[in-house]
């Protein structure tokens, strides 16, 4: 490959670099909309009429092939997944103040729009009611190539578009060793994110055996899993070595999309793609990482993908526990999982969704390394002393993981707990969306 080439590649993530005082906490959280009497996921025309609800707050309409696809208004955006989950993908924020204030605005917003449609929300990780040959398809040209392409190699990979909803969390690097540590750190923490914010029980109606039946999915999925290169040093370079060898799923040409016919985006890059004459662009590169479903990934920023839709308030808990720790003692924290080896987070990593936080790892179960890292986030969210404007720091909205830790129980486990009293999923009907655990 042209070293000039290579390198305006590479380039693309070093423009990621942020000063220290520039930090940001972006937060993606998705979420199920059910039909409110029967529970079978809502159709397109009533998703359109949710947005034309959504337009009177300001949401600008996205559109594509004449379809909504989905919503925008300043640096957030309302997006759909391919069985119509909702996603908001919020915008770069300074605190987690303001993370939780987006979502609690979004909220109020979600509930005023759904008022009179017969909408309801379920905060969970995996569609506990419907099977996957009942729920709606979105229009969107990207998501009918994906359920063609992505089975063929991860035999699940339409149960995770379709069935599962999950919460994912952006952070900025300072220098190409500030990346390497956040991106391993996360990567390494990847079980104990799974035990402690497992929240997907239930499939058609009864419990999986799995507490994060959606992790479990996303282990089988295509483009999925824990990217081997963390287990060394990893550089920019290392991390484009390693996607470019990732087939590509599709190329945007004049606004349609163009299947490939198996190749890899190495191969796009050396002019060698059959469908489209030329070389492979930066925005080619940039569709390219974001079709890699990795448990963490990089474009111009970190992304965190390992949790599971949770409560409203829950929403606030999760950034919160991995700022202090990315934006806080980071080298602390790097230095003890830099002693557990591949095979201790590889095991971690495909036992955490059924074992939750009894799963062990360097020779402690998850509960008790979650007692350490909980401190260690404490103190860097204590450090960087973000008020709020009742005078209280971020660390409020730990609490709901604190309850985890203490009760050595994840929110899976509680609603467990309620199907064996009552035998069915009935109580999804007394759930009540609201900032219960978000410390506001």
């Amino acid at each position: 490959m042209d070293l000039k080439i290579r390198s305006q590649f590479i380039e693309y993530f070093i423009k990621g670099i942020k000063k220290p005082n520039q930090l940001k906490i972006g937060v993606e959280h998705e979420r199920f909309l059910f039909e409110e009497k029967n529970k079978k996921r809502i159709s397109f025309s009533k998703l359109k009429k949710l947005f034309n609800n959504l337009k009177k707050k300001n949401w600008e309409p996205v559109f594509e092939n004449k379809n909504i696809i989905g919503l925008k208004r300043g640096k957030q955006k309302i997006t759909t997944e391919p069985g119509f989950q909702c996603e908001l993908s919020g915008a770069p924020l300074e605190t987690v103040h303001d993370v939780c204030k987006e979502s609690s605005n979004f909220l109020k917003e979600i509930k005023e729009a759904s008022s009179g449609l017969n909408i309801k929300t379920a905060s969970v990780g995996f569609d506990p009611f419907n099977k996957l040959n009942s729920i709606p398809r979105s229009p969107k040209e990207r998501y009918k190539i994906m359920t063609k392409e992505m089975p063929k190699n991860g035999k699940l990979s339409l149960e995770m578009m379709y069935r599962t909803s999950g919460i994912q969390i952006n952070y900025d690097y300072t220098s190409e060793i500030n990346f390497e540590k956040i991106f391993r750190l996360a990567n390494y923490l990847t079980p104990l994110t799974i035990a402690l914010y497992a929240n997907s029980p239930f499939e058609s109606g009864k419990p999986t055996g799995y507490l994060s039946y959606r992790n479990k999915i996303w282990q089988k999925t295509s483009r999925g899993g824990i990217m081997p290169i963390v287990f060394e040093k990893v550089t920019f370079e290392k991390y484009f070595d390693h996607v470019i060898n990732y087939p590509i799923l599709f190329v945007i040409r004049d606004k349609k999309y163009v299947k490939p016919n198996g190749q890899i985006f190495r191969d796009f890059i050396a002019g060698k793609f059959r469908n489209i004459r030329g070389k492979a662009n930066l925005k080619d590169f940039e569709t390219h990482l974001a079709t890699i479903f990795t448990e963490v990934r990089l474009k111009q920023y970190i992304e965190v993908r390992s949790l599971d839709t949770c409560d409203w308030g829950c929403i606030c808990n999760g950034p919160a526990f991995f700022t202090g720790l990315f934006y806080g003692p980071l080298d602390e924290a790097f230095k003890i999982v830099a002693k557990w080896t591949k095979n201790d987070v590889m095991n971690a990593y495909l036992e955490s969704p059924k074992k939750g936080l009894s799963t062990q790892i360097g020779g402690k179960k998850l509960h008790e390394w979650a007692n350490i890292f909980i401190q260690m986030s404490k103190d860097g969210l204590k450090t960087r002393n973000k008020m709020n404007i009742k005078n209280k720091d971020e660390t409020i909205y730990l609490h709901h993981t604190e309850n985890v830790i203490k009760n050595k129980k994840s929110r899976a486990e509680l609603l467990l707990d309620r199907f064996e009293e009552r035998e069915n999923l009935d109580f999804f009907d007394d759930e009540k969306e609201d900032f219960s655990y978000s410390g506001l």
